[in-house]
């Protein structure tokens, strides 16, 4: 059980925020799977402040998305506070702040994972933040910034101390971006040094991976990333592994995947417009098509399909003639 403020979910099964990839059509896709909390794409303080119109793209939501999260990044205490309080009252249960994003342009700002080498004014920003607003504000961090500075355990004290209400540790630290295995020992050494529930992220990839993870580190919940890209039934498959369930677990069949590939689209094309949702859609299906027999052809076809039809009978063809069941 994992319980954030008064938000209490039965295993703690949470969609990580990821650029491109966890906007509204994809968060509600992964609920019906099993996905108990959401959160939001990464959003800048600083646009919110400054009011950059791209931002209401990215805050988009609606009354069966929740319970949601909002995870902002930035690196100046009081704007980060002034957003926080501005959003307060927005449809959203937790405010999330990013600590641990790799991405040069972020970290070269000294944001994201860059604040990891600078506590004390991490710190200074979640207090800030706290003092602002009655919501839980909550924090995602990484092992470390670099092999040789690996100090989740010791950063999560100050942002437990500055008031953070949970952890999330994606056990890689930026070095290392997404390459090798998440370190779950730093998982367990940041769940054993706070008392804050802790989210333990980085390679779940399957109900079995779920379940080691709560196991290994003793953390309260899970967070999974890529293991949901083009895999929205990873989020039933860790349900029905920690809620030990008896028997053969149900496979995906090929025409349920393209049934919920076909919707997505609609979604998507519904919220951006044809040609916007068709270009969003094409990286969607990218991940859609891992796996499948003459997958990079058929992602060929993607990339230059222009419209709905054209897309629709790409998709049909591709997982519509497949007869075996495809496991989850």
């Amino acid at each position: 059980m994992l319980k954030i403020g008064t938000l209490v979910l039965k295993h703690g099964i949470v969609l990580a925020p990821m650029a491109g990839v966890s906007d509204l059509p994809f968060r509600l896709l992964c609920r019906e799977q099993g996905c108990e909390l959401a959160v939001t794409e990464m959003v800048s303080a600083k646009a919110v402040y400054y009011k950059n119109r791209g931002t209401a793209e990215l805050l988009r939501t609606e009354p069966s998305d929740r319970p949601l999260a909002i995870q902002l990044f930035g690196s100046d205490p009081a704007i980060c506070a002034e957003v926080a309080e501005q959003l307060e009252e927005g449809p959203w249960e937790i405010i999330d702040f990013n600590m641990g994003c790799p991405v040069p342009k972020v970290v070269n700002n000294g944001e994201g994972s860059r604040l990891m080498t600078m506590p004390k004014l991490a710190g200074e920003i979640i207090q800030a933040m706290v003092k602002r607003v009655r919501k839980p504000v909550t924090v995602k961090i990484r092992s470390g910034f670099d092999r040789e500075h690996v100090n989740a355990p010791e950063f999560a004290k100050v942002l437990e101390q500055a008031g953070a209400a949970a952890i999330t540790v994606h056990g890689r630290t930026r070095e290392d971006y997404y390459s090798g295995r998440a370190d779950r020992s730093v998982i367990r050494a940041v769940k054993e040094a706070v008392s804050v529930p802790v989210i333990g992220n980085g390679d779940i990839t399957s109900g079995e991976e779920a379940r080691s993870m709560l196991e290994e580190t003793g953390c309260d919940g899970i967070m999974i990333a890529r293991g949901a890209e083009g895999n929205p039934w990873i989020f039933s498959e860790i349900r029905w592994a920690l809620e030990g369930k008896q028997g053969v677990q149900p496979r995906v069949m090929a025409h349920e995947k393209r049934d919920l590939i076909l919707r997505h689209m609609e979604m998507q094309i519904q919220q951006d417009g044809a040609q916007r949702g068709i270009r969003k859609m094409r990286s969607h299906l990218a991940s859609y098509l891992h796996g499948l027999p003459n997958a990079a052809q058929i992602r060929n076809s993607v990339n230059t399909a222009e419209s709905e039809a054209e897309m629709r009978e790409i998709v049909c063809k591709a997982f519509g003639s497949v007869d075996t069941p495809q496991i989850i």
